[in-house]
């Protein structure tokens, strides 16, 4: 579930609002828009103005049926090939239920298929989502005055898809209400969460009825490929992916799967590198 596709999908519901009376509630001074500002008076934004938070979570729902032909195939998967690498269909359920992201879980399924030791798949799976610190930092000035139960749900059900659209919703519309943004960002979250979850029970399920004679050890790299060659767009991307992709060949004789650990933050720094040569670049023409 990368964020590439999430944006794709988001340009494509923008438009999708329905009128309802007016109840807007203004934003701190720094997020509002001035007041000769012409997007103040478009149509779309008095839309989201008007909404009540009842509304704003339908709308939310609705913006996020698109993500379906991703998040739908893709569960479906993770529950096969968690099933194929020895899980029965409470721990897969438990993976899709408690971790609730793919590229963690299909990242610690392939560990536990090689055998790595339990701190390693951790490790690893946290390493992957770190980008959820980031999501939830940026979420910050937008759903600061949230309670603590309503932070503690926000960053269970952050994923790729909840974070991109509720951002450029709320980028878009910088004077909702606290309670419009919060039921936004639940409808888009029960919207692709509980599918997610769903797809994954299936997947478990049909994979247990799969003859053990039908390898599926195919599915985990094409699933890898599927979802990160989207995301090579800059030479910074294709320089840390090459990176670690030799890098991961080399030391693919260490054990427990340590070479991809080592192998990742070599790939990152690189990318990191190739970024800022490539804007001091950019400054000096």
């Amino acid at each position: 579930m990368d964020c590439t596709s999430c944006k794709q999908c988001c340009r494509e519901c923008s438009e999708n609002e329905s009128v309802m009376a007016p109840s807007p509630v203004p934003s701190p001074p720094h997020q509002r828009p001035a007041a000769d500002d012409p997007a103040a008076d478009e149509p779309a934004v008095v839309r989201a103005l008007a909404r009540t938070p009842r509304q704003a979570f339908a709308h939310g729902i609705v913006q996020s049926l698109p993500f379906m032909i991703v998040i739908v195939p893709f569960a479906l998967l993770f529950g096969v090939v968690a099933v194929e690498a020895g899980m029965d269909l409470a721990q897969v359920m438990g993976f899709s239920v408690l971790v609730l992201a793919g590229a963690s879980q299909f990242t610690a399924v392939q560990l536990l298929s090689d055998q790595a030791p339990a701190l390693i798949v951790i490790l690893s799976g946290l390493a992957v989502n770190l980008r959820m610190a980031m999501y939830s930092a940026s979420l910050v000035p937008w759903l600061r005055g949230a309670t603590g139960g309503q932070r503690l749900l926000i960053a269970y059900a952050l994923i790729d898809q909840s974070y991109a659209l509720s951002i450029q919703h709320y980028e878009r519309h910088p004077r909702l209400s606290l309670p419009q943004r919060l039921g936004y960002f639940a409808g888009t979250a029960v919207a692709v969460c509980v599918p997610w979850m769903i797809a994954s029970w299936l997947g478990a399920t049909v994979g247990r009825a799969i003859s053990d004679d039908i390898a599926l050890d195919f599915a985990m790299p094409i699933t890898f490929l599927a979802m990160i060659a989207p995301m090579l767009r800059t030479p910074a991307h294709l320089g840390a992916c090459f990176v670690a992709v030799l890098a991961a060949l080399l030391l693919a004789g260490l054990p427990s799967g340590l070479g991809l650990l080592i192998a990742a933050p070599i790939g990152m720094a690189t990318g990191a590198m190739l970024e800022v040569w490539a804007e001091r670049r950019q400054g000096a023409t």
